[in-house]
């Protein structure tokens, strides 16, 4: 049996902002996704429908996201969080560690080099 479809209502988005302001009273470090959505008494998959769905709850859920950029790059700049969550979670946020190198000639074009061959081919005489 499956259980019925919450409808999301304006004491949810309510509820939603209250999460997002005292996060750290609900008991936990980051505000997340998965925290709003215990702290609503729903599943995530409903957390993203009602984002689908509703304007309103889509900028919470993006204030939320905002908030949990702001706290864990805090977190990690001031060494409160570990260096590897911090990492983790700020990928979501768009960050890398990887570095893409590009490498150019001297005017800015491809890089032009030469081969010699001379000295593979043996004694000619």
């Amino acid at each position: 049996m499956r259980g019925r479809k919450l409808s999301y209502t304006k004491e949810h988005n309510e509820k939603a902002l209250d999460y997002i302001e005292r996060y750290a009273d609900y008991g936990d470090v980051v505000p997340s996704e998965a925290g709003l959505a215990v702290h609503l008494g729903v599943d995530r998959k409903t957390v993203r429908r009602w984002a689908e769905r509703s304007t309103q709850f889509r900028h919470t859920l993006d204030k939320l996201n905002t908030k949990q950029h702001q706290v864990t790059l805090n977190g990690g700049l001031s060494g409160q969080f570990n260096a590897s969550i911090t990492k983790l979670l700020l990928h979501n946020h768009g960050y890398s560690d990887k570095q893409a190198l590009e490498h150019t000639g001297s005017d800015g074009g491809p890089v032009e080099f030469t081969l010699d061959m001379g000295g593979a081919r043996g004694n000619e005489e």
